[in-house]
């Protein structure tokens, strides 16, 4: 055999041989918040359904959190092998970097490019890194007169999109039956936890107030009642400043279930041309206006499911898969 046909037959193997992913992450879960992180394991989950070969590290969120991960990682890829890191959020990307992680891969989520702070640190670690991964485009662009990524070499829109086998259309009546909800209640869904102020909680208030309508909120929500509540609200908010992704708003559609959102994240490709939701900046009157009508229906639905069947996990686990082959060949 030549060395030409070795050389053939190794490179036939190697594209066969699973890729190995260490995936590194402090979207950890906590009583406050069951569906912290729900996204990544969800996405973890679909790549090792692709084939993939992913061992995840998870850890809490804080500070006193990041030097001890940063050993512990260290540690691991000293001891195991990996193709390459793929760490969520700027500072986990640190972490790993200062472990040694090559290659690497940063997934920026939204609050990690807008802080203050956080958002320098995300921008210097940019240059760093082998694959610069934002979850939405708007991530590189300014938002709400906050600055974005810069758009080196080696950047990719990798999202992580919601689980379609969870987040499917129900009845409203049965989903509000197995809330304990009333069957004739005007709802409105804030899916967010309202302690966190670039998301906005006072329009919602102040909507769910002028509509005469009832606020339901998030944060708290265990991820597999999440489909429920969505499927039981007359409508979906998205009233945040910025958004990395809005995967809110792509669960809502998942559901059939109208959703009013600002210009934020995937938004204004996710609603564009959606019959009975909405994507315009907050403007009290206006959304007035488009949400009375869905709270006055009885079962309020849109055609959002195929455009959301876009945006799903399997889909985006896919695009991330790709990335992976696509760094490892050296392109």
């Amino acid at each position: 055999m030549t060395n030409l046909q070795n050389a053939d037959r190794s490179r036939r193997a190697d594209t066969l041989r699973p890729v190995r992913v260490l995936v590194a992450t402090n979207f950890h879960p906590d009583a406050s918040a069951p569906q912290r992180g729900q996204w990544i394991r969800d996405q973890v989950a679909e790549l090792r359904a692709l084939g993939v070969d992913v061992e995840l590290f998870s850890f809490p969120r804080g500070r006193q959190h990041y030097g001890p991960a940063t050993l512990r990682l260290r540690r691991m890829l000293r001891s195991d092998s990996f193709d390459l890191v793929h760490a969520h959020y700027g500072l986990v990307g640190w972490c790993a970097l200062l472990a040694g992680a090559r290659p690497l891969v940063v997934s920026f989520h939204g609050t990690d490019v807008r802080h203050k702070l956080v958002g320098r640190l995300s921008r210097r670690l940019a240059r760093r890194v082998d694959l610069v991964a934002a979850v939405s485009r708007a991530l590189f662009e300014a938002e709400a007169a906050r600055r974005g990524l810069p758009f080196v070499a080696g950047s990719a829109v990798l999202p992580c999109g919601p689980d379609l086998h969870r987040f499917q259309p129900t009845p409203r009546a049965e989903a509000r039956r197995k809330l304990d909800l009333a069957p004739e209640g005007r709802y409105l869904l804030f899916p967010a936890n309202p302690a966190r102020p670039e998301k906005r909680h006072d329009r919602a208030a102040a909507l769910a107030q002028a509509c005469e309508a009832e606020l339901l909120t998030g944060g708290s929500i265990p991820p597999d009642e999440m489909p429920l509540w969505v499927n039981a609200a007359n409508a979906v908010l998205i009233t945040s400043d910025y958004e990395g992704f809005g995967l809110a708003c792509v669960e809502a559609l998942a559901c059939d279930v109208p959703v009013l959102s600002t210009p934020v994240g995937i938004a204004p490709y996710a609603i564009s041309g959606i019959d009975g939701a909405l994507c315009a900046p907050f403007a009290l009157d206006a959304w007035s206006a488009s949400a009375a009508p869905l709270l006055d229906a009885d079962d309020p639905r849109v055609d959002g499911a195929q455009r959301a069947s876009s945006l799903g996990a399997r889909r985006m686990a896919e695009r991330t898969a790709v990335a992976y082959r696509a760094i490892l060949d050296g392109e």
